[in-house]
């Protein structure tokens, strides 16, 4: 999906747009339809949304989240108006234009907080919130309400944005995207990213590289290990994986190269669409480490 983005907060998280866009592809899908869109989207802070409550629905108060849909579904949603949307294209980007969504970042933090989940997941959650408002939706009455909250709850798993995850989840999964567009894969095709986090905080990206001699290759996971451990770090509590098109579960080898450092970590894995955390240990049951050895020779 095609934003048109607007920061005016300060603050704002890196990657945002990949965030935003990943959402809006998910709600335009939930409601069946074809083609490019299009929607604007204004991060600003409570006074910034305050002023736009004023002019634009004589309200004087800030509030999370304003839609301003560019057509009208009277007896219906946008699925059900398609020659409406024909009349919202925009030729310079190519796109059907649903609407504009305005949401506070202050609020989206506080917000996050009070409910005990990432900022990530609340300012997904608002766009998702907005996005329905542009398709047609609405909550004014307990059934209208309750239909929104079931496909708002449908889009944040389908675009992993679980209650779960943390900022720092989806920061490491973002570096883990960024070491993916730089793989060499020319057999496979099948592009990974790995970023691990070692204990002191410090991040360390690789990606698969291939070899003409099959063998010869080195996953993204292992090349993420081996550039931390030239740097010195040896003791690691999360890694993050991202590929396109299927979860990339680590390989039997990069399970066992990853235990040589860690017992148990965090394991955040992406298929560009839904994110997944599990453990090594989860991965890795009853498995033979540094430690076991040890045990021998005792």
């Amino acid at each position: 999906m095609h934003l048109e983005l607007s920061i005016e907060a300060q603050g704002a998280p890196e990657k945002l747009e990949a965030l935003l866009s990943r959402v809006g592809d998910a709600c335009v899908a939930r409601e069946g339809l074809q083609g490019k869109y299009q929607a604007g989207f204004v991060l600003t802070d409570d006074e910034g949304i305050r002023t736009v409550n004023r002019q634009m629905r004589a309200t004087d108060m800030p509030t999370d989240v304003l839609s301003f849909p560019s057509a009208a579904y009277p007896n219906g949603t946008a699925r059900s108006y398609p020659e409406r949307l024909r009349r919202e294209f925009d030729a310079q980007s190519g796109c059907m234009h649903l609407g504009d969504i305005v949401v506070s970042l202050p609020r989206a933090r506080a917000q996050a907080e009070q409910y005990g989940h990432s900022l990530w997941r609340e300012l997904g959650f608002l766009f998702a919130h907005g996005m329905l408002h542009l398709l047609g939706y609405d909550h004014g009455t307990q059934q209208e309400r309750a239909r929104m909250r079931a496909m708002e709850d449908e889009i944040m798993e389908n675009t992993g944005l679980s209650r779960e995850l943390t900022d720092a989840d989806f920061a490491l999964l973002e570096r883990a995207k960024e070491a993916m567009r730089r793989a060499y894969v020319p057999y496979s095709q099948y592009p990974v990213g790995a970023c691990l986090r070692a204990e002191d905080g410090r991040e360390f990206q690789g990606c698969n590289v291939e070899n003409a001699s099959f063998g010869m290759t080195i996953c993204a996971e292992r090349n993420a290990v081996t550039t931390a451990v030239t740097e010195g770090a040896r003791r690691f509590e999360a890694i993050a994986i991202a590929a396109a098109g299927s979860m990339p579960y680590p390989c039997g080898a990069c399970r066992q190269f990853l235990r040589e450092f860690a017992k148990d970590m965090r394991v955040l894995l992406t298929d560009g669409r839904q994110v997944r955390a599990t453990t090594l240990q989860a991965l890795l049951p009853d498995s033979f480490g540094p430690e076991s050895l040890e045990e021998a020779r005792a």
